[in-house]
């Protein structure tokens, strides 16, 4: 075969440090703009996302996922120092330490693009922490709770 061609979709979570309420809802659509470039300088496009004052939800497309762990690291490491410089107050912003990442069939992006659309909705009947944890279930990721949410 003389091409390749590949598309790899990933709904990536993880939250504030401590699940801190820090990313208010007018920093939230300026915080999504600012990923969204760093997942465009990494050849990505940032195909949705949301969340809530203390986690982010992305659903992403990559045609090259081949340093995959270094990106989650730009994405973390570059919009924690952004939030550091743009949010009002004396926090100190950071990610927790690990993050979520699932990935999505094409056929299945409208539902995770809807699901991720409706977090405030969803979040009135379930925390960050239950639906962390049911993601993992559901995906069968066998995981330690002694750090799965440190």
């Amino acid at each position: 075969m003389t091409h390749s061609y590949r598309a790899h979709y990933y709904h990536l979570i993880w939250s504030t440090k401590n699940r801190e309420p820090l990313i208010v809802k007018e920093m939230q659509d300026p915080l999504y703009a600012y990923i969204g470039g760093i997942v465009k300088c990494n050849n990505g496009a940032l195909l949705c996302a949301g969340g809530t004052e203390n986690h982010v939800h992305l659903l992403i497309g990559l045609t090259l996922p081949d340093k995959f762990s270094d990106f989650i690291r730009d994405i973390k490491a570059n919009s924690s120092s952004w939030l550091n410089k743009n949010l009002s107050g004396n926090q100190n912003f950071g990610w927790q330490e690990g993050y979520g990442s699932f990935s999505v069939s094409y056929s299945s992006l409208e539902r995770v693009r809807n699901y991720i659309n409706n977090q405030e909705e969803h979040h009135r009947i379930i925390t960050f922490d239950e639906e962390y944890l049911q993601l993992l279930k559901k995906h069968q990721i066998r995981y330690d709770g002694r750090f799965v949410l440190g």
